[in-house]
C-alpha cells in the first residue's frame, strides 16, 4: 500500500507541472527593437526558445539608461529568467540580479564575474570586423573607407578595431594605402545622425561604410541609397545585406540570437553555470553574410583569401587586435596565399 502511495505522490508531481513552462523577460537597450541588428537578434533567440522549448516570452522596452534598473526590476518580478543586452545595461544588472537570487539573468555583450545567478556572453567580433575590412579594403575604389560607431563601449571598439586591422592586412599584403575614417554618432537610436555622419565620411572620400551604431545605423545604410553607384555600406551583428539590395556589400554577423537562446536553453535543461562564455569564429558565434547580392562583385581571389585568413584566425595564428593598444602593436604575419 505504501508503494502505491508513492507512486500517487509522483504521479500528482508530475500531473502538477504540466502546463507549467519556464518565463523569460527581455530587456532591451536603448536601441530598442526594429533596429535590425542587435536588439532584433537578441529578440529573436528569444523567439527560438518559444518555438523550440516552449518557453513563455515578455518585452520590456528601454528608452533611456534611466529605465535599465526598474525593467530589470520588474522582469525579475514576473519571470524565471531575465536576459538583459548592451554592454551599457550592465552596471544595472550587477545591481539588481543580487537581490533576485532565485531568477536567472542572461547578460549579452559583457562579462560579469562572481554573481552566481548570472550567466553572460560576450563575442570575438573583432574577427568579424577584420573580415569584412579585409573586403572592404579589397573593394574601395576611392583608397578610403569609412566606419560608424554609436558609442565608444568595448564591444563597438572591438568591432572597429577588427576592421581597421583587416584594412591594414590587406594593404600590408597587397602593397596598397587604403585609409579608414571613423566617428562616432553618439547614440544608438538617432538614424539621421548616423546618416549625416555616414555623408560627411562620403565627402572626405570614404566609398565604403561599416555601421556599428544599431538603430543609428540604418542611417549608414540610408545613406548608402542615396550615394553614387559603387558606394557600399556594410551591415553588422545581422546580415542587413537585404535591407537596401547591392547597397550593402557585406555584413558581419555576430550571432546574439544563439548567445541568448543558448543561455536560456541552460536554464531550461538545469546547465545553468553563472560564468561567461565567448562566441567566435571558431564556433560559429561569428561571421560574415553570405552577399546575396554583391558576392557576384568580388574577385574570386578575394575569398580565397578570406578563407585563409579565417582557417589561421580560428587556429590563432593570427590573433585579430581588438583595442587601441592592441591595434597599435599588431603586425600582420607573413601569409602565402
Amino acid at each position: 500500500m505504501k508503494k502505491y502511495l508513492v507512486w500517487i505522490g509522483v504521479l500528482i508531481l508530475v500531473i502538477g507541472t504540466i502546463g507549467l513552462s519556464l518565463s523569460v523577460t527581455f530587456v532591451t537597450d536603448t536601441g530598442g527593437l526594429g533596429d535590425k541588428s542587435f536588439n532584433d537578434s537578441a529578440w529573436a533567440g528569444v523567439q527560438m526558445a518559444v518555438n523550440k522549448l516552449g518557453v513563455t516570452a515578455n518585452l520590456i522596452q528601454s528608452y533611456e539608461q534611466s529605465d535599465y534598473i526598474p525593467n530589470l526590476t520588474a522582469a525579475a518580478q514576473i519571470s524565471d529568467v531575465v536576459v538583459a543586452v548592451g554592454f551599457l545595461i550592465k552596471d544595472a544588472v550587477e545591481k539588481v540580479a543580487p537581490q533576485f537570487p532565485n531568477t536567472k539573468f542572461i547578460f549579452i555583450d559583457g562579462s560579469i564575474q562572481g554573481i552566481p545567478n548570472v550567466e553572460s556572453f560576450i563575442f570575438d567580433q573583432q574577427q568579424g570586423g577584420f573580415l569584412v575590412g579585409y573586403i572592404a579594403a579589397a573593394m574601395s575604389k576611392t583608397g578610403k573607407v569609412g566606419v560608424v560607431g554609436g558609442i565608444p563601449i568595448p564591444p563597438v571598439e572591438s568591432y572597429m578595431y577588427g576592421y581597421k586591422a583587416g584594412v591594414k592586412t590587406y594593404n600590408v599584403l597587397h602593397g596598397t594605402n587604403v585609409q579608414v575614417i571613423s566617428g562616432y554618432v553618439g547614440s544608438f537610436d538617432d538614424p539621421s545622425a548616423g546618416k549625416s555622419l555616414t555623408e560627411s565620411q562620403i565627402s572626405q572620400g570614404a566609398d565604403i561604410v561599416f555601421q556599428l551604431a544599431g538603430l543609428s545605423g540604418l542611417g549608414v545604410i540610408d545613406a548608402m541609397k542615396d550615394a553614387p553607384r559603387g558606394h557600399f555600406a556594410i551591415g553588422a551583428d545581422q546580415d542587413q545585406d537585404y535591407l537596401a539590395p547591392g547597397h550593402v556589400l557585406v555584413s558581419a554577423i555576430k550571432r546574439v540570437d544563439i548567445g541568448v537562446f543558448d543561455g536560456i536553453k541552460s536554464v531550461y535543461d538545469g546547465t545553468f553555470v553563472g560564468k561567461t562564455k565567448v562566441l567566435s569564429l571558431k564556433n560559429g558565434g561569428i561571421g560574415i553574410s553570405p552577399m546575396t547580392y554583391t558576392k557576384q562583385l568580388v574577385p574570386q581571389s578575394v575569398f580565397s583569401e578570406l578563407k585563409v585568413l579565417k582557417e589561421m584566425i580560428e587556429s590563432g595564428k593570427l590573433k585579430v587586435p581588438q583595442t587601441k593598444e592592441e591595434f597599435a602593436s599588431f603586425q600582420v604575419p607573413m601569409i602565402k596565399f
